[in-house]
């Protein structure tokens, strides 16, 4: 079943170690099931730098600004979920071994992005240069096409990388969980009480997702790229053609977070107006993607992104304090009581 919704909520989640992050306007939870069965759920306050620096509302400015903050709120509960869902009754459970485990993520986190870098914007520029410069196909950087070729390339890789990886039996538990998250908002969009029995309805595909957001980031950056790098001969940085493509990687590096903001700006744009058949053909390419990164899940794993849920949406609605809230550990979904919120009070920023 899948919610036709004119409103799109501003909580959204992640994915994580054997549970879901969800974030509200003012709080962050992050719900893991343990080794025992109980989930854990950890809650605290933050405030947005968009709130502090106005500018950062702005379009595209907002993009950007919402990757960075959910890069670095991703990389810490990944930390805690890889703590908690890994605890055994006889560890030691010292804040100590804590603290290595979770710059052990940190560090994990870092080289991912590293090898990110170059494996999805190095290695296709490259290796599209080493094509393109065949005497029988004579293209340069100036040309559209050689961007395009890139792009291509990009794309291959990323969706190689993606099949590849959702055949990993602990990849497959981590895109169950998202399917959870994503059956829970829509549950919440769709102004239903959280509960399994509402949210297995739903189907796993949401317009808003990460995972369009990546596959538009590179359609978008093929465009920009075709256009700025001729405009600002920005395919004549050096007199050493080696040379010459390390500055271009480089300023690719630099576009990639403009481009990152209008990607946001076109995802946002389509997810606003799923009623309009032309905004859900634009959006389609991106939910389709998602049937890799999304899998069903059992009704343990909905508990737990309807507990993660369930607490933001109550810590919003009651007096927030933007203090630290201690943790939350629960047997089942019950204890945590159903909150009455409605997406109205929390619309899409």
């Amino acid at each position: 079943m899948s919610s036709k919704l004119g409103q799109f909520t501003s909580i959204g989640g992640q994915a994580v170690i054997e549970g879901v992050m969800m974030r509200s306007p003012h709080f962050i939870a992050v719900a893991v099931r343990r080794p025992d069965r109980k989930i854990v759920i950890k809650n605290v306050a933050y405030s947005g730098i968009a709130n502090r620096i106005p500018l950062l509302k702005k379009p595209v400015f907002r993009g950007v600004t919402g990757l960075i903050e959910s890069m670095v709120q991703g990389v810490d509960a990944l930390g805690y979920s890889a703590n908690i869902a890994s605890i055994d009754e006889a560890s030691d459970k010292s804040g100590k071994q804590e603290e290595l485990s979770s710059w052990a993520i940190f560090i994990s986190m870092a080289t991912a992005l590293v090898l990110g870098m170059g494996f999805f914007v190095v290695l296709p520029h490259f290796l599209t240069a080493v094509i393109t410069s065949r005497p029988s196909i004579g293209l340069t950087a100036q040309s559209p096409l050689f961007h395009l070729i890139d792009g291509a390339l990009k794309m291959i890789l990323l969706l190689s990388y993606v099949y590849l990886i959702a055949m990993m039996k602990d990849i497959h538990r981590v895109f169950q969980y998202h399917g959870a998250e994503h059956k829970s908002i829509y549950t919440f969009e769709a102004g239903e009480e959280l509960t399994v029995e509402n949210a297995r309805r739903h189907t796993t595909l949401h317009p808003r997702c990460g995972t369009s957001f990546l596959l538009f980031l590179v359609v978008i950056s093929i465009l920009v790229f075709s256009i700025v790098f001729p405009l600002f001969h920005l395919t004549e940085l050096s007199d050493k053609p080696i040379v010459n493509h390390g500055l271009m990687i480089l300023v690719k590096m630099v576009l990639m977070f403009p481009v990152a903001g209008l990607a946001y700006e076109f995802i946002k744009m389509c997810a606003c107006r799923m009623d309009s058949p032309f905004f859900r053909m634009m959006i389609w390419p991106g939910m389709i993607l998602q049937k890799l990164t999304t899998r069903e899940p059992d009704d343990e794993q909905l508990e737990v992104a309807l507990a993660s849920l369930r607490l933001v949406l109550r810590l919003e609605k009651e007096e927030a304090t933007h203090e630290k809230k201690s943790d939350v550990e629960i047997s089942s979904l019950s204890e945590i009581g159903l909150v009455a919120a409605t997406v109205a009070e929390f619309p899409e920023a």
